[in-house]
Order: C-alpha cells, then structure tokens, then sequence
C-alpha cells in the first residue's frame, strides 16, 4: 500500500499538494467552527430563539435594504457602527441572544465577534443571512418611503 502512495506523489506532485491543503483546510475550518464562540444557526433555530427567549435579531444591511425588508422588531446597525462601538440601541439587551443577519450570512462572522469582545455573551448568525430567510418565505417587514 505505502509503495503505491509514493510511486503516485511522485508521479503527480501537484496533484498530491492540492490534496494535502484541501485536507489541512478542511480540518482547520472542521476545528474552528467546532471551538468558535458565535454558532451558525438555522431559520427554524432562530425563529426558536425569537420565540422561546426573545433572541435579539441584529441586521448589519444598509438602512436602504433594511427598509426594503427586514426580520420584524430587527435592530439596524452597520458594521461601521459596531465597529467604532455604536451600539445603544442594542445594550439594553446584553443578557438575551443576539442573531446577527446579513445579506447572506457571510459578512456576519466579524461583527458577531465583535460584538462578543464587548460582553455580549450569545450571539448566532443567520446562516444564509436575509437571503435565506426569504427563501424560506418568512415573513419580512418593510418601511414604506
């Protein structure tokens, strides 16, 4: 078995290294997501959340797309306001969970952390952001202009 291994490095070296980072990376991110202290929810999860312990739902969008549609009772901070540490609006609910939304789940991960360094102590991202909540046709609420 181990002579086959090695007569394919050789044969194929890039091939071989490709496959080794791909497996270094799965692991590493395997690690990190399970170590992490932000946790990726589902819709199903954080409708629980809402429900069942008031979770917080905080969306980093631009005030124009928040307006279009948001998850209702949502608090609106960008991640420039949380950034520079802007956050009155979302202090009074330090001891509940906090979902932080994005447009699609991926921008989440810097301000969830963020918000962690400043005492929150649960915070979750909407995996697939308000993209996926939309899929799933849950409701949305709006400002008309």
């Amino acid at each position: 078995m181990m002579p086959e291994i090695i007569k394919f490095i050789s044969i194929h070296p890039i091939l071989s290294l490709a496959w080794i980072a791909l497996l270094s990376a799965v692991i590493i991110l395997t690690f990190n997501s399970l170590f992490a202290k932000t946790k990726n929810i589902t819709c199903t999860q954080a409708i629980q959340l809402i429900n069942k312990e008031e979770a917080i739902t905080l969306d980093l969008r631009s005030r124009e797309d928040f307006c279009k549609g948001h998850i209702i009772d949502s608090i609106n901070l960008t991640t420039l306001e949380i950034n520079d540490n802007n956050i009155r609006e979302l202090e009074k609910h330090h001891q509940k969970p906090i979902i932080v939304v994005s447009a699609n789940g991926i921008e989440a991960s810097k301000s969830s952390k963020q918000l962690l360094q400043y005492g929150f102590k649960r915070v979750f991202i909407l995996k697939e952001g308000i993209t996926g909540w939309s899929s799933e046709n849950l409701p949305l609420a709006s400002y008309k202009k």
